[in-house]
């Protein structure tokens, strides 16, 4: 029997969940409510917790309940060609998708991606099914999860388009940025940016050495 070739190389492929494979989901909340405040994303805001804060200040003073934000999430769909690009990624080398979004909201949307390994935060959510707080997995869980995936030896390629996306980027061996505001990439010039699935797949292509 022929011995099994087991490459030095082997990667694991990180990414963000919103922003890159599905759309944001506060702007989607934001639009069904006509709240502008609610469309900030870390886009705008690096620091999460007072992003979090302004938000839960939001649902509170509008009396929005987590079943009507779940009602709303049922309706979003995938980025076009977001799942082609996934399927492709899976069927080539190891995929984790970390995110700040909550297990509450991303389950309509794990169903669409065909339930990829997603690594996410919890809600806090009171007798009345409102949102009174959040509860992160681990802080800084992207860059942490990155740290540990590269001590068990393997190479990590990073994708996101955030400011929580950065220590992520950072920490892996090939940071990218896909579709990030023009504030992250002037920001981040180190980084390569890519609008469109095809050239993200191209450039993953170049690393995992496939077509």
């Amino acid at each position: 029997m022929d011995p099994i070739h087991i490459p030095l190389e082997m990667y694991v492929v990180c990414l963000d969940l919103e922003g890159v494979l599905t759309p944001e989901i506060w702007e989607a909340v934001a639009a069904a409510f006509k709240i502008e405040k609610l469309k900030l994303t870390t886009r705008d805001i690096p620091d999460y917790d007072d992003l979090m804060k302004q938000r839960l200040k939001i649902l509170e003073k509008n009396n929005i309940s987590l079943k009507d934000i779940q009602k709303i999430i049922a309706e979003i769909n995938l980025l076009p060609g977001a799942l082609d690009f996934l399927n492709w990624l899976r069927s080539n080398t190891q995929v984790l998708i970390a995110t700040g979004s909550f297990i509450e909201f991303i389950q309509p949307l794990a169903k669409k991606l065909n339930y990829p390994l997603i690594f996410c935060n919890n809600l806090e959510i009171d007798n009345k099914g409102m949102i009174i707080n959040y509860s992160l997995r681990l802080k800084n869980m992207k860059k942490k999860t990155v740290k540990a995936l590269k001590k068990l030896n393997y190479k990590v390629i990073a994708v996101g388009d955030s400011y929580n996306d950065i220590r992520m980027l950072k920490e892996a061996d090939f940071g990218i940025l896909f579709r990030p505001s023009a504030n992250i990439m002037n920001e981040f010039p180190q980084f390569p940016v890519f609008t469109e699935y095809s050239e993200l797949k191209n450039h993953i292509s170049n690393h995992l050495k496939v077509k």
